[in-house]
């Protein structure tokens, strides 16, 4: 449709710089549309996709998707990077067996119940179902987390909450690593055996390894690092390092990149890296998540899985939806039944387990790669359809799980709690609560006054550090200075 971006031997790098333009922008202009819907990031960005992919507009050559089959395994490394950030060992130990029961329960009863639905009920092919069935048990830890910070919510929910998608992520993992190893052996013909099962397992565990090595690594490299150094630079490299070591390999980097951050904030409680990482990483998430839209064929849904079997494929996404939500709600109450975790847990943690995207969709892309052929575009497809439809209703249903676990509230007197009497011992009337909750609020607006999100603060703050440093200015004094308006002064 548009001739300026037909692949041309000689305009290769033309066509990859306006290709990544294109991108951006449209994922950047369809969030304002999403936005408006109250709809999330990421669903306008696989939106914006499909629009410019090679099945629609066109604006995009198919090539490009065929050369950056790397961002996947970028991605997945920012994105397992941040939440290493939730595995302190003081709130493992708090909750740790009862969590990795809890997650087990939720993670596995979704897997067996897409498994049954898509074998048994709707006849489709054995390793093809394996597969599917195993990225059921990924949640999307991003949706979880901003709803969490948009909603201010907190306690015994939210701290169980976030440890589960942190080990949900590496059950989905380790379940993946296995499903793709058994479905290669069926699809080359080789024959099943429990080595084959194990070889992906002792994978895991050796890149789990070395992912706690160049955890140490990445402590002892910005300890020791000079004033002039970007904490940012170290950072990227060597998780570019991590994740090319593990292309080499051909594993996923998911699991050793959450070794690496949680190794490093156990032994440094610095959070201002993972704030800094998490300002600098949209423009990745953004083209991985676009990228990922350009694959999906809006043909293959209402097509029939071929050779996997003779079900439509928006049948079995409508399915894969229902029965993941079923399996984690399920799975998530009888695990917290199981560990005696109270009502409000119980009954509510399994609808704020809904969510996916992320890291489902990037082991789909990776798994597509591995498989190929027809099972790998089936598999993107169908984990694509649904992670639009996951992102529609899990924040809103993550949302409501908060208010109703009582993680949040939205009156006054939760929101701001002050002394029911004076100093004297006196009740205090209406009005003088009234005051007090007013004046509480101002002066918690006026500490929210620094222009920005945290994250944009820290990295906002790293830059002019490294600016200065670049530029002669780092040792002008900064005693006395202050920030305000992108820039520090007197």
């Amino acid at each position: 449709m548009f001739p300026w971006v037909i692949e041309d031997a000689g305009h290769t790098a033309s066509s990859v710089i306006v290709s990544m333009a294109v991108i951006l922008l449209a994922g950047f202009l369809m969030t304002r549309v999403t936005k408006r819907l109250r709809l999330p990031n990421v669903t306008g960005y696989i939106l914006a996709g499909i629009l410019i992919g090679p099945f629609c507009l066109n604006m995009v050559p198919a090539s490009f998707i065929r050369n950056t089959d790397f961002l996947p395994d970028v991605a997945l490394s920012f994105i397992a990077f941040s939440t290493g950030e939730f595995f302190r060992l003081s709130a493992i130990r708090k909750n740790g067996l009862r969590v990795i029961v809890i997650t087990l329960f939720e993670a596995l009863t979704a897997s067996v119940l897409v498994f049954l639905t898509v074998y048994c009920l709707l006849g489709m092919e054995l390793a093809f179902s394996i597969v599917l069935a195993a990225l059921a048990s990924a949640t999307a830890p991003a949706s979880t987390m901003m709803t969490i910070r948009q909603t201010h919510a907190k306690g015994d929910f939210v701290e169980t909450l976030l440890q589960i998608v942190a080990f949900d992520d590496i059950v989905g993992l380790v379940a993946f690593s296995a499903a793709i190893a058994v479905a290669v052996s069926s699809y080359s013909g080789t024959g099943f055996s429990f080595s084959i099962l194990m070889k992906p397992v002792a994978a895991n565990l050796g890149v789990l390894l070395l992912g706690a090595l160049f955890g140490f690594l990445l402590k002892w490299m910005l300890q020791n690092r000079s004033s002039s150094d970007n904490r940012l630079i170290i950072a990227i490299a060597l998780m570019f390092a991590f994740c090319g070591i593990c292309t080499v390999m051909g594993i996923s980097p998911l699991l050793g990149c959450m070794a690496m951050s949680t190794v490093y904030i156990n032994l440094t409680e610095d959070e201002r890296l993972f704030r800094q990482l998490g300002y600098f990483s949209p423009p990745i998430l953004l083209m991985f998540f676009v990228r990922s839209g350009m694959s999906f064929d809006l043909k293959s849904v209402v097509s029939t899985g071929g050779s996997l079997g003779s079900a439509p494929l928006l049948l079995v996404g409508i399915l894969y939806f229902l029965t993941r939500i079923i399996g984690k709600y399920a799975g998530a109450f009888a695990g917290c039944a199981l560990t005696g975790k109270g009502p409000k847990v119980r009954n509510w943690l399994g609808l704020a387990l809904v969510p996916q995207a992320g890291v489902a969709i990037g082991l789909a892309a990776l798994g597509a790669r591995t498989l190929g052929g027809e099972a790998g575009k089936a598999l993107e497809t169908i984990i694509l359809a649904s992670s639009i439809l996951y992102e529609l209703v899990g924040p809103g249903l993550a949302k409501l799980s908060l208010y109703l676990s009582g993680s949040y509230s939205n009156t006054l007197e939760e929101i701001v709690p002050v002394a029911e009497t004076d100093e004297q011992g006196k009740p205090k009337t209406e009005a003088q609560k009234l005051i007090e909750r007013v004046n509480a609020i101002q002066r918690e607006l006026a500490a929210r006054q620094e222009p920005g999100t945290p994250e944009e603060q820290a990295f906002t703050e790293e830059a002019i550090r490294h600016y200065d440093a670049m530029w002669g200015g780092e040792n002008l004094p900064r005693r006395g200075r202050r920030y305000k308006g992108g820039r520090y002064f007197r």
